[in-house]
């Protein structure tokens, strides 16, 4: 089968945008990339592509597909790998089941809390907001990780490879385990000891997913971290 044309509209400074270069990175894809500027209007031609004007947008053999998680799954569904099990097959199912609950969870859970602490005013609010997130990841997602009867790998359920749950998740793990960094002062300084402590599974398996070439190769900390800084903190200093 020939290779498809894959044309992918992106921001590097963008987490949802980063999920499609994970998965495209993870399934081995080539791809032709533009670069849209959030910081200004979108030019008309982009509102064509994507009425929405939101990135990640992908052309895929002439055909747009829009919005990060379904970009994402698109490319594991038309790419069947190791990311994502075909539905039609024993296990694949409740894996896809087990996939999109810890998906949902991440995104309805998580990163609602850790946009609070990103964008709070002073630092005892950053500090609650952290721990509100740690408490989160406490009750809602450490559990997910490596329940009876995984397997031995690192990540998903003891997966040996990535899956689509860290395709979906990977690019904020990146910013959860940079941006206590006083320079971003983003989220509380106790976070990571906090995960240590309190959430060993999520800290052992955050700690492995951003080591992955496919999820780190587009990553420029201090580049995402001070635009972070600069775009959350000024109204809050």
């Amino acid at each position: 089968m020939a290779a498809p044309k894959i044309i992918l509209y992106t921001n590097h400074l963008c987490p949802w945008a980063h999920r499609a270069h994970i998965a495209l990175k993870e399934l081995g894809l080539d791809y032709e990339e533009v670069i849209i500027d959030l910081n200004k209007p979108r030019e008309p031609w982009y509102l064509e592509v994507n009425p929405r004007g939101l990135v990640p947008s992908i052309s895929y053999n002439g055909t747009i597909v829009t919005e990060s998680a379904i970009v994402t799954q698109f490319l594991a569904d038309a790419h069947p790998s190791h990311l994502l099990p075909a539905s039609t097959s024993p296990e694949g199912p409740i894996q896809r089941a087990r996939i999109a609950f810890f998906v949902d969870t991440f995104t309805s859970k998580l990163v609602p809390k850790y946009m609070a602490a990103n964008r709070s005013a002073t630092d005892e609010e950053r500090d609650a907001a952290t721990e509100a997130l740690v408490a989160a990841i406490e009750a809602e997602v450490e559990g997910q990780l490596y329940p009876a009867g995984h397997g031995a790998g690192p990540f998903f359920r003891g997966s040996e490879k990535l899956t689509l749950a860290e395709a979906l998740t990977g690019s904020f793990l990146l910013r959860f385990l940079s941006f206590e960094k006083p320079q971003y002062g983003l989220l509380g300084p106790q976070f990571t000891a906090s995960l240590q402590k309190r959430t060993p599974n999520f800290y052992r398996w955050a700690s492995a997913v951003v080591q992955e070439e496919s999820v780190n190769y587009i990553w420029n900390e201090e580049k995402v971290g001070n635009s972070s800084a600069a775009r959350f903190k000024p109204a809050a200093k």
